[in-house]
């Protein structure tokens, strides 16, 4: 039997009134390869910091019985431990402060030695395609336990073979890749809008049911009002009365027993639609010339590498434009040209810029959530509950310190004060 590295027994964490994470007990093995998904927020890192002991729980116990290498996707810096020098060159090291090669350095260093289990918290945000296959490869042929966030569901696919799902601070553990488990989360959609279909119908039976007895209890009533009215009474129409009354009560306690029953139906859920961040954006100012920003013969170099020579290009006003190639190829290193107006580029005056930097998530005030925005708009509170609701920051999210958030958590925030 497969020896216990990692149980966590009993958890139950909460931020004021919302629970983040509530296990009962969970284990993980010796060789398990385990897949941690979830929406931005729901409890994925926290979960991953309690097994490596970087947070502790008020309540329940996490123990440890193995060895373990822990990659942090809020925190890039290097540890004093060795990197091998043939895996660094294998990743392809260039500017060692971009977010993609202190990730290739971070991962060269979790697999210069052994280690009986990967504790890894998205660890391809920064990587190009390259940094992936690479990391693909190494965890494809690891030998031991793996645990695993992340969004790239490819590398799930190749490398995992349990699945554990966050969702509103429970943990749901499903079988096979993340193929497997998109598979029967939509069976269970399924069956799940099919039983609250029939619950409905079903409920809306016994309503009508019971509405049409009450209907039949009160025409009752009414005869028996009228029968009372009447000054000369027959003996048989007195009968008649004493009929109706045990008619009534028999009516009554029929429209009750189907109450009964309505109460004692199980209730079903409607199946929850992801809800999609919108981004709350300015009116934008007039601008009238087609080509806000325009490049003339610009060349880029860094540490004597020449990143772009006498390139040329034209920013149209409407253009939506992806920079892609490999890690240390030069994309961060345009963006900033641009923000800072190398001298070969011209930018309309009345542009603004919204920068956001790849690694601008990391170093964050100690401050809260509400603050953070708050402190560095000029709108009007309502306007800045709006915009933190569209980025789904609401409610207890709002009085949440930054250094808690999760990388994506943290991301939507940033964006969110660029509206």
């Amino acid at each position: 039997m497969e020896n216990i590295f990692f149980e966590l027994k009993n958890i139950h964490i909460q931020f004021l009134d919302k629970d983040i994470l509530s296990i009962p007990h969970l284990t993980v093995h010796q060789f398990d390869r385990i897949g941690i998904v979830g929406k931005n927020g729901a409890g994925k890192s926290t979960l991953v910091k309690l097994i490596a002991g970087e947070l502790h729980p008020r309540q329940g116990n996490v123990t440890v019985h193995t060895d373990f290498y822990y990659f942090e996707q809020t925190n890039l810096a290097l540890s004093d431990q060795d990197i091998d020098v043939a895996l660094q060159h294998k990743l392809h090291a260039v500017d060692p402060h971009s977010g993609g090669e202190l990730t290739r350095q971070k991962l060269a260093q979790a697999f210069s030695h052994y280690y009986e289990a990967l504790l890894l918290d998205e660890p391809t945000t920064h990587l190009d395609k390259e940094g992936i296959r690479f990391l693909q490869d190494q965890l494809r042929y690891y030998y031991g336990a793996l645990l695993l966030i992340s969004h790239d569901r490819l590398l799930l696919d190749e490398v995992v073979t349990t699945i554990w799902e966050v969702d509103d601070g429970k943990i749901t553990v499903y079988s096979g890749n993340y193929s497997d488990y998109e598979a029967q989360k939509e069976l269970e959609k399924q069956q799940q809008q099919e039983a609250y279909e029939k619950y409905n119908k079903e409920k809306a039976h016994l309503e009508k049911a019971a509405a049409d007895k009450m209907k039949k209890a009160e025409k009752i009533t009414q005869a028996n009002n009228m029968s009372k009215k009447e000054t000369r009474a027959k003996a048989n129409r007195m009968f008649e009365t004493k009929s109706k009354g045990t008619s009534q009560k028999a009516v009554h306690r029929a429209a009750k027993a189907i109450e009964k029953r309505i109460e004692q139906l199980e209730p079903v859920e409607q199946v929850k639609k992801a809800v999609p961040i919108q981004f709350h954006q300015a009116k934008t100012l007039e601008l009238y010339n087609r080509f806000p920003i325009m490049m003339q013969n610009l060349t880029l170099t860094q540490h004597e590498k020449t990143l772009l020579k006498q390139a040329r290009l034209h920013i149209g006003l409407h253009d939506k434009i992806a920079l892609t190639g490999p890690n240390g190829s030069g994309k961060s290193t345009l963006l900033q040209a641009i923000l800072l107006g190398h001298e070969s580029i011209e930018i309309s005056p009345k542009v603004k810029i919204g920068f956001f930097t790849q690694l601008a998530y990391e170093k964050l005030p100690d401050e809260t959530v509400w603050h953070f925005l708050k402190s560095r708009s000029d709108y009007s509170d309502p306007f800045i509950r709006s915009v933190l609701h569209h980025m789904q920051f609401e409610h207890t999210g709002l009085q949440k310190q930054l250094s808690a958030l999760s990388g994506g958590e943290r991301i939507r925030l940033l964006l969110a004060s660029f509206s």
